[in-house]
C-alpha cells in the first residue's frame, strides 16, 4: 500500500529537503543530490512507468523547479511533479489544441519550493497558479 501523507510529513521536519522526481533521469539526480546534502532528505517516487521529460545531461538543484512548457502567451501557471507533472503536461496539450496556452513547471524539490521560478512564471500569466497535487480519493 502506499500512503500519501508522506509528503506532508517530511515537509514537516524543520531541516528536511523532500524531492519529488517527475522521470527517471530526476529520480537518479534526486538520490545523488541527497547523497551528498547534509540532513535529511526524503525522495518520494511513484510506481507508474513514466515517460522521460529529461535528457541524461540535465542539472538539477535543491530548490530549483524546470520551466517544462512554456510560451510567450501563457495564460496560467500550473505547478506539478511526478504523476501530477504527467497529467499537467496532459492537460495542456489538450488545452494549446483550443488556443489556450499553459505554462508546466516541475517543482523537483516540494521542499525547499523555488518560489522565485513560480512567482516569477505567476507575474507573466496575469497572476494566475493552479498546483496539481497527488490525493486519491
Amino acid at each position: 500500500q502506499m500512503a500519501l501523507e508522506d509528503l506532508a510529513m517530511f515537509r514537516a521536519i524543520p531541516t528536511a529537503t523532500v524531492f519529488y522526481p517527475s522521470d527517471g533521469v530526476s529520480a537518479e539526480r534526486a538520490i545523488e543530490l541527497s547523497a551528498n546534502t547534509k540532513g535529511i532528505c526524503f525522495v518520494r517516487t511513484s510506481r507508474p512507468a513514466l515517460p522521460v521529460i529529461y535528457g541524461n545531461d540535465e542539472k538539477f538543484e535543491i530548490g530549483k523547479a524546470k520551466v517544462v512548457r512554456r510560451s510567450n502567451n501563457d495564460q496560467v501557471t500550473v505547478v506539478g511533479a511526478c504523476v501530477t507533472l504527467n497529467e499537467a503536461m496532459k492537460a495542456a496539450e489538450n488545452l494549446a489544441q483550443s488556443g489556450i496556452n499553459v505554462r508546466v513547471i516541475d517543482s523537483f524539490t516540494i521542499k525547499p519550493l523555488d518560489a522565485e521560478t513560480i512567482l516569477a512564471s505567476a507575474r507573466e500569466t496575469g497572476g494566475r497558479i493552479i498546483t496539481v497535487e497527488d490525493h486519491y480519493p
